[in-house]
């Protein structure tokens, strides 16, 4: 985390980033969005059939996807260099991922509780 910050003060024109650097972080966070979205949409939809337990993972799903929204926001705010979008922004970079856990946590919870 420090070191994300001390990122953002030095000079971008010291770093010599791999070629394959942004297609894979482009890809992974497609990928990523994609896959989240999907398991939201059939966590939902199986919710009703499943039980309580579906939908804990299908909000957990959801929380992860808000969380590539949250980083979206994040590399607008840096592309931008408006640090009164990305520093708001990464002060709850961790966010969505607890929540996520929690969901998950009472998923599982709700797993080892039959109907």
């Amino acid at each position: 985390m420090i070191s994300l910050l001390l990122m953002l003060q030095v000079d971008q024109t010291t770093f010599d980033q791999p070629t394959y650097f942004a297609p894979v972080i482009i890809a992974l966070f497609v990928l990523g969005t994609v896959l989240s979205l999907v398991a939201a949409v059939l966590g939902f939809a199986r919710a009703r059939a499943f039980g309580a337990a579906t939908r804990w993972f299908a909000f957990a799903a959801v929380c992860l996807l808000l969380f590539h929204v949250h980083i979206l926001l994040f590399g607008f705010g840096v592309v931008l260099q408006n640090r009164s979008i990305v520093f708001p922004v990464l002060t709850f970079f961790n966010l969505f991922v607890v929540l996520a856990a929690f969901c998950a946590i009472m998923g599982f919870i709700r797993l080892t509780n039959p109907r």
